[in-house]
C-alpha cells in the first residue's frame, strides 16, 4: 500500500516531517486532555466532567481535521463552542428514549455531515462534532448530569483553544488574497509589455503568467486558504482568482495586427488594463479602491469598442483615421483586446467586492456578481439548496453517514449493545465513500482492534484495580497513539486507540478484562453496519458522479452555446434574465461538478480497474470545469445590449460555428457519461481547428469576431478534455503536472481514525 521503504503511502523521505507534524498535534492533545481529565477525576471527584473534558479534546484534536495554522484553528473552535453546548444538551435530552435518540441521530448526523458544503473547516470539524453528540446518547441516561457534561465540554474546548493558539506556533502560509495580488502584478507587467511593444509576449513573461495562474489553482493552495465558503467575500475571492487566470491567459494569447489607425486605442486599453491590475493588487493588499482605474478602463474600452463596430475594410492597408473600414486582422485583435479588458474589469470588481463585502466602491458588471447584495443566511441557503439532491457528493456523504449512525444507535438501543458508543465511533471513523476502500479499511481496523484488545486484556489482568498505574500510562499512551496512528495507518490507529479507551474507562469504573472483548464486539458491529451502508448508498463514491456531473455540465453548456450564437446572429437580446435560458442550470451543474472533482481527488481508483465506472486517465477534469465557466462568462459578455444584427453571411457563420461547438460538447458529454457507450479515450473526438471549418464572411462586425474568439476558447477546452493534454501555448487553462494527492482518502465530513 505504501511506497517502497515507506509506511502506508508515506515515503521514507517524508516520515520525519510526518512524525514531527503528528507529534506536535499529539503533544497538544495529550497536555490538554490531561489538564482537563485529572483535576476533575482526582481533584474534584467529578468523573462525568472528567470524561467530557477528555473526549471533547479527543473530538476536536483527534477526530477533527480542521485545516489552517494553530491560531486559525483556535479562532474557528472558539466559534464552535455554542454548537458543542447544543450538541451535548440535545444528545442528553434525547437519549432517555430509544426512538427519540434514533431520530435525533438521523437529523443531527445528516446536518453535521452536510455542513461540509460550507467549506474545508466545517467539513474538518464535522467528525468531532458528531462525537460530541454521540457521547451523551448512551448510558448513563442521566439528564441531571447535564451541568457536569457542559462544564467538562467547556473546559476541554477552552483549554484546547489556548493550546492551539499558544503551543508550537506555525508560520502562516501565503494567503489567497496575497496570491491574487501577486498574480495581478504579473498581469500588470504583461499588459505594460504588450502596450509598449506590439506583438506576442516573450518567454519569461509567458512563464511568469503561467506560474502566477498555477499559484491560484486549488491544488496549489493550502486547504485552509482556499476561499470555499458561501459568503460574499469568499465567493468574490474565488471569482477574483478565476478572473485573474482568465486575464493572464488572454494576455498570453493576444494576437498582433493592431493597424496603424487604431494602435493608439489598443495601447490605451492595454495601459488601462495595466493600471487596473496594479490597483487590484493594491486593493487586495491595502484595501484601496480600484474605482478610478476601473472608470479609466471602462472609458478606454468604450472608445475601442466604438472604433471596432464598423464592417471590414476593402483596402487592407486603410486605417480608421482615414474614414475607411478596418481589416479583419485588426478586428480580431480588437476582439481579443476587448476580452482582456473584460477580464480586467471583472478582476477589479471581484477584488473590491472581496475586500469590502456587500458595500463595493466600484461599478459591478451586471449578472456576474449575483451574490453581491444578498445577506449571509440566504447565501448559505443557496449553497445548501444547490447540493440538496442525490447527485451532490456532499448530499450522498451526509445520507450515508446519517443512515449508518442511525442504524447503529437503533441496534444499540434495541439490543442493549454494551458500550454502543464504541460501535458508533467505529462507524464514524471507518466508513468510506467507496466499497473497496471501506472493505480495506475495515479489514485493517479489525486486525488492529484485535491486537489492541489483546494488549488491553493483558494490561487489565496484570494491573487489576490499581488506578494509579492507569493514570500514569494514559498520557504516555495517548502521546504515542496520536503520533504514530495517523502516520502508520488505520490498523495501528485502531489498535492504539483500543488500548487508550481501556486506560480511560479503567479509571472511571471497576476494570475488567472483558472491556477489551466488548470493544472488539462494538468495532465489529459498527464496521459491519458501515460496510452495509457503503454497499447500499453510492458504493462507487465520486468517480461515477464526477463523470455524470461533467457530462451534464457539457450538455447544459451546449444548450447555452447554441442559444447565445443564435442571439448574436439575430441581434436580439434574450428575454430570460442573465443571458439565455438554462443559465441557472449550468451554474448548478458547475457547482455539482466542482464538488465531485474535489472529492474524487481524495478517493482511490475504483474497484475493477478500468471498468465501466473507471475514470479515464486521459480526461482532464479541470478543463471540463473551466469550459463551464467560460461558457457562462462568454455568453453574458456577448449578450450585453445593444446587440447589432449581423449580415446574413455572418449570422449564418456564427450560427453554424455555435452548432458545431455545441455538437462537439455533446459528443464529449456522451463519452464521459457513465451510462453511455462511447469510450472517452478512443481517437480524437473533436477537430481543434474551428477557424478553418467555415469561410470568413465579408462585412462582419467586431461582435462576430468576439463570438468566434469565445467559441475557439471553448474548442481548446474540449480538446484538453478529450485528450488530457494541454496545447503548447502557456495559458491559464494549462493542466497542472503534479500528481494528485494520495493521502486523505476520506469524504468531506468523515473522520480519520484517532
Amino acid at each position: 500500500m505504501g511506497d517502497s521503504g515507506g509506511v502506508w503511502g508515506v515515503p521514507d523521505a517524508r516520515l520525519p516531517a510526518a512524525y514531527a507534524a503528528t507529534g506536535r498535534r499529539a503533544v497538544r492533545v495529550t497536555l490538554v486532555a490531561a489538564a482537563g481529565f485529572y483535576p476533575f477525576r482526582y481533584g474534584f471527584d467529578r468523573p462525568v466532567a472528567a470524561t467530557y473534558a477528555l473526549f471533547t479534546v479527543v473530538a476536536l484534536g483527534g477526530l477533527s481535521r480542521i485545516p489552517g495554522t494553530g491560531r486559525q484553528r483556535a479562532a474557528f473552535m472558539a466559534r464552535l463552542l455554542p454548537v458543542c453546548w447544543a450538541l451535548v444538551a440535545v444528545g442528553t435530552c434525547l437519549s432517555v428514549r430509544t426512538w427519540s435518540a434514533v431520530l435525533g441521530m438521523l437529523v443531527v448526523g445528516f446536518t453535521l455531515a452536510f455542513s461540509a458544503v460550507g467549506g474545508p473547516r466545517p467539513a474538518g470539524a464535522a467528525p468531532g462534532l458528531h462525537l460530541l453528540y454521540i457521547l451523551p446518547s448512551f448510558p448513563p441516561y442521566d439528564p441531571g448530569s447535564l451541568g457536569d457534561r457542559l462544564l467538562g465540554t467547556t473546559t476541554g474546548v477552552a483549554l484546547f483553544v489556548a493550546a492551539e493558539a499558544l503551543l508550537f506556533p506555525e508560520p502562516a502560509p501565503l494567503s489567497y488574497r496575497e496570491r491574487a495580488a501577486r498574480a495581478a502584478l504579473v498581469a500588470e507587467r504583461c499588459a505594460e509589455r504588450l502596450a509598449a511593444a506590439p506583438g506576442a509576449l516573450a518567454g519569461p513573461d509567458l512563464r511568469a503568467a503561467q506560474g502566477a495562474s498555477q499559484a491560484l489553482r486549488s491544488l496549489s493552495v493550502p486547504e485552509a486558504e482556499r476561499p470555499a465558503g458561501p459568503g460574499v467575500r469568499e465567493r468574490a475571492l474565488t471569482h477574483t482568482g478565476l478572473a485573474l487566470r482568465t486575464l493572464l491567459g488572454r494576455l498570453a494569447q493576444l494576437p498582433s495586427g493592431r493597424g496603424d489607425g487604431t494602435a493608439a486605442d489598443v495601447t490605451a486599453v492595454l495601459r488601462a488594463v495595466a493600471g487596473l491590475a496594479a490597483a487590484t493588487a493594491a486593493c487586495l493588499r491595502a484595501g484601496t479602491s480600484p474605482a478610478p482605474r476601473q472608470e479609466e478602463l471602462i472609458a478606454a474600452r468604450a472608445r475601442l469598442s466604438a472604433v471596432s463596430e464598423g464592417p471590414p475594410a476593402v483596402d487592407a492597408g486603410a486605417g480608421a483615421d482615414a474614414g475607411v473600414r478596418l481589416p479583419p486582422a485588426v478586428l480580431r485583435c480588437h476582439a481579443a483586446v476587448l476580452e482582456v479588458a473584460d477580464a480586467a474589469l471583472a478582476t477589479g470588481a471581484a477584488a473590491d467586492l472581496a475586500v469590502r463585502g456587500r458595500h463595493p466602491s466600484v461599478r459591478l458588471p451586471p449578472g456576474r456578481f449575483w451574490y453581491a447584495t444578498i445577506r449571509a443566511p440566504m447565501l448559505w441557503w443557496h449553497r445548501a439548496l444547490g447540493h440538496a439532491g442525490r447527485r451532490s457528493v456532499f448530499f450522498q456523504n451526509a445520507v450515508r453517514m446519517a443512515l449508518a449512525l442511525t442504524a447503529v444507535r437503533f441496534v444499540a438501543g434495541v439490543d442493549t449493545l454494551p458500550h454502543g458508543f464504541w460501535a458508533m465511533l467505529a462507524t464514524l471513523t471507518l466508513t468510506r465513500t467507496t466499497l473497496g476502500e471501506t472493505w480495506s479499511t475495515i479489514r485493517l481496523a479489525l486486525a488492529g482492534t484485535l491486537a489492541g484488545a489483546l494488549v488491553s486484556a493483558g494490561v487489565l489482568i496484570l494491573v487489576g484495580a490499581d488506578t494509579a498505574v492507569y493514570a500514569v500510562l494514559l498520557p504516555v499512551w495517548m502521546l504515542c497513539a496520536f503520533t504514530v496512528g495517523p502516520v502508520r495507518g488505520v490498523g495501528w490507529a485502531q489498535g492504539l486507540f483500543t488500548v487508550l479507551v481501556a486506560l480511560v474507562f479503567a479509571q472511571l469504573a471497576q476494570p475488567t478484562w472483558r472491556l477489551a472483548e466488548v470493544r472488539m464486539l462494538d468495532v465489529l458491529v459498527g464496521s459491519a453496519i458501515g460496510a452495509v451502508f457503503g454497499v447500499l448508498a453510492w458504493p462507487r463514491g465520486a468517480h461515477d458522479e464526477l463523470r455524470r456531473a461533467a457530462a451534464e455540465l457539457l450538455r447544459r453548456a451546449a444548450e447555452i452555446v447554441v442559444a447565445t450564437s443564435a442571439s448574436v446572429a439575430g441581434g436580439a437580446t434574450p428575454a430570460a434574465p442573465r443571458g439565455v435560458p438554462g443559465h441557472r442550470s449550468l451554474q448548478r451543474a458547475v457547482v455539482l461538478a466542482e464538488s465531485a472533482y474535489a472529492q474524487v481527488q481524495s478517493e482511490p481508483a475504483p474497484l475493477g480497474g478500468r471498468g465501466r465506472g473507471a475514470e479515464p486517465r486521459a480526461v482532464d477534469w479541470q478543463a471540463t470545469l473551466i469550459a463551464g465557466h467560460h461558457t457562462l462568462w462568454g455568453s453574458a459578455r456577448l449578450l450585453e445590449p445593444p446587440l447589432t444584427a449581423l449580415s446574413p453571411a455572418a449570422a449564418e457563420s456564427a450560427r453554424l460555428l455555435g452548432e458545431r461547438v455545441a455538437g462537439r460538447m455533446l459528443l464529449v458529454s456522451a463519452a464521459l457519461d457513465p451510462g453511455g457507450d462511447t469510450p472517452a479515450t478512443t481517437g480524437p473526438l473533436i477537430d481543434p481547428d474551428l477557424a478553418g471549418s467555415t469561410a470568413e464572411p465579408p462585412g462582419a462586425p467586431r461582435r462576430y469576431y468576439a463570438t468566434v474568439a469565445w467559441l475557439n476558447s471553448l474548442m481548446t477546452d474540449l480538446t484538453r478534455i478529450a485528450h488530457g493534454t494541454a496545447p503548447h501555448t502557456p495559458n491559464e487553462n494549462a493542466p497542472t503536472q503534479q500528481a494528485e494527492p494520495a493521502a486523505g482518502r476520506r469524504a468531506p465530513g468523515t473522520a480519520t481514525p484517532p
